[in-house]
């Protein structure tokens, strides 16, 4: 557990002179919030390590990943401004683009669970949104996994934006769209068909905004928990995607956001899972 003091708060306390350091009074208080969030939990984590860094937060988050071989960083989605329907956490959205590991993200306001089933019957269906690129196939099997390690029904979807079509030319190919959804819907059916694990698939392609269409199959199906890429097709590289951006603005389900090459951990969607659980 990480908690990250202001560097001029920091200094303000050593130059008072108190007996007490910051660093001090927060891995306390750190502690104390511990101890009473896990107390409801039937099953807690084997060990927890406390740690009070002094920096910027999503630098030091990251730092602290990287030092300590981290496969997995737990996060809420929303800072203390309130917006909820607009932004979440900036700390949260820098993570997101830098991070190089799973950032599994919770929004606030979500009754405590206290075990598996209890995670589970809140969940009812993992959802995974694929565009399709080579990068979907490990967001895939992450999904998978968790959907087996819950025992809930797994639904792949992709979305087709809109395309809008000159008359002239939907004249010379009048079943063009046509073509595109059931190309897309084989690529789905491929791409779902190497899924390994024993788990209840249900693949889907829509049409619209993606994400939109993502937020609203999830409210619609109950799937309470997103597993989601961060990677963009655009020019900037392998940085956080506008759809899921979007989707983390306005969703109330838990996101698994995967950066877009897998950790060096083998069976990630194991490691994940557990994470969660005694999470």
């Amino acid at each position: 557990m990480l908690s990250v003091d202001d560097p001029l708060l920091a200094e303000v306390a050593t130059s008072s002179g108190q007996a007490t350091s910051l660093a001090d009074a927060t891995l306390q208080e750190l502690k104390r919030f511990c101890r009473e969030t896990l107390s409801a939990c039937e099953t807690g984590p084997k060990r927890v390590e406390f740690k009070v860094r002094t920096g910027k937060p999503a630098t030091e988050i990251l730092r602290e990943a990287t030092e300590s071989h981290a496969e997995l960083i737990v996060m809420s989605s929303h800072g203390r401004s309130g917006m909820r329907k607009m932004f979440f956490g900036s700390t949260t959205e820098r993570v997101l683009r830098e991070t190089s590991v799973p950032v599994f993200i919770a929004p606030d306001a979500k009754p405590p669970v206290a075990s598996l089933s209890a995670i589970a019957s809140h969940i009812n269906r993992v959802l995974t949104p694929v565009d399709l690129t080579p990068a979907s196939a490990h967001q895939l099997t992450v999904a998978a996994g968790l959907a087996e390690a819950l025992s809930v029904p797994l639904i792949v979807t992709h979305v087709l934006e809109p395309l809008f079509v000159p008359y002239s030319v939907r004249l010379i190919l009048p079943g063009a769209e046509a073509a595109r959804r059931v190309d897309a819907e084989e690529k789905v059916s491929r791409i779902t068909a190497t899924i390994r694990s024993r788990v209840k698939v249900e693949p889907i392609v829509v049409t619209g905004d993606p994400s939109e269409e993502i937020i609203t199959l999830a409210e619609a199906r109950q799937a309470k928990m997103i597993v989601m890429g961060l990677h963009s097709s655009g020019i900037l590289g392998p940085r956080m995607g506008s759809v899921t951006y979007r989707v983390l603005c306005r969703t109330q389900a838990l996101v698994l956001a995967l950066p877009p090459t897998p950790t060096p951990a083998n069976r990630a969607h194991d490691h994940i899972a557990s994470a969660i659980v005694t999470g």
